[in-house]
């Protein structure tokens, strides 16, 4: 796994220490990744290439989290939306996989959020859970339809998501998955911002499956276009490759409320169209943010005091969410490994060697 910036390559902002989303103190991320077999395509056997990737908001403690969430284009899944757009509350784990196991996953997070509420809350408190579960494709390498994640994986990304570095590349959810025609997948960045005197946190993850090759740009570099070649290969029968799509999974410790956070969801685009995504037809873009701040908030009793920056103060991070995701972006890029799926369809990694030679070309190193 190679970071971006471990390469020069250049980005704006102060990272935090692991320069991933679980900077954001209490935030926990957990990846089951399924990779097996190899040859011609039998639906229900293999090969498979997939997962599931867990997003702890708070770990374990349930206490729900103030959230907004954005669509730029809607060809795509997330499970839970309405709810959070209702309520301004989210509870719980967030779930991406791939689009065929949207169920098993989503169901497997009401199983684990039954089991692991009991004790930390009345039943009637929160009697229903509407979890998140996000999607994107990946049946150019992966028998989709084979529906290889089950339960038990499921269950494994949650009981296993922990704090520190975060794996990226072809992991969890983001296994099979495709970005500007290299292999894409998982990939994290985090900013450290000062308002007031005070230091917050804002962090990212990416499930990147998106893009074209000629659109392709880092750091202001046509990186696709001086790297044409490399394209994924396609075998007999012939699959249909469309533009893809990518979820994002933004948290800050800031304390923001509901609409606020739905404005951090809305400049979630500005960072992909950096890196040369604009929402193609076929391309699901779903984004979400929460923040950890205003713990016991969904208390149902009484009045509650809330902490809020106000949208004057909301610049920074503002900034620091289409910075974190372009280089989210480019860090799955960076950390996939070339990956031969089913009937040897191909997606080949973007080679760290020419892409140092094309950054020295434009003079867009930092070492």
């Amino acid at each position: 796994m190679t970071k971006a910036r471990d390469l020069g390559i250049p980005f704006d902002g102060q990272p935090g220490l692991h320069n991933a989303i679980t900077d954001v103190d209490g935030v926990l991320v957990g990846h089951t990744t399924l990779i097996s077999g190899d040859g011609p395509l039998v639906v229900g056997q293999g090969p498979v290439r997939t997962g599931v990737t867990a997003v702890l908001p708070r770990g374990k403690n349930l206490d729900p989290v103030f959230a907004g969430w954005y669509s730029l284009n809607g060809n795509g899944e997330m499970t839970g939306t309405t709810w959070v757009e209702e309520s301004g509350f989210m509870r719980g784990p967030v779930l991406i996989t791939n689009t065929h196991s949207v169920g098993v996953a989503r169901d497997t997070a009401v199983d684990w959020l039954v089991q692991t509420g009991r004790g930390q809350q009345d039943y009637w408190q929160f009697p229903f859970h509407l979890p998140v579960t996000a999607e994107t494709f990946d049946g150019f390498l992966n028998d989709v339809n084979g529906f290889h994640v089950k339960r038990e994986h499921v269950l494994h990304a949650l009981e296993s998501a922990a704090g520190g570095p975060v794996a990226e590349g072809c992991v969890g959810g983001g296994t099979g998955m495709i970005c500007h025609q290299f292999k894409g997948g998982i990939g994290t960045s985090s900013r450290l911002i000062q308002i007031d005197g005070q230091t917050y946190t804002l962090g990212t993850l990416v499930q990147a499956n998106y893009g074209s090759r000629a659109d392709l740009t880092i750091a202001g570099v046509p990186v696709g276009r001086e790297i044409p070649d490399l394209m994924p290969e396609r075998h007999d029968p012939p699959v249909v490759q469309a533009d893809g799509s990518i979820i994002v999974i933004t948290a800050t410790d800031a304390p923001l409320l509901p609409h606020q956070l739905k404005r951090i969801a809305r400049r979630i685009p500005l960072g992909i169209a950096r890196v040369g995504g604009f929402g193609a037809n076929s391309s699901g873009d779903i984004f979400l943010a929460f923040s950890t701040a205003n713990a016991g908030a969904a208390n149902p009793a009484g009045t509650d005091h809330l902490r809020m920056l106000s949208n004057e103060q909301m610049n920074p991070l503002l900034q620091a969410t289409v910075q974190v995701v372009e280089e989210a972006i480019i860090n799955a890029l960076t950390s996939a490994v070339t990956m031969t799926g089913i009937n040897g369809n191909t997606v080949y990694a973007l080679p760290q060697n020419r892409l140092v030679e094309v950054m020295a070309k434009y003079n867009r190193l930092t070492h």
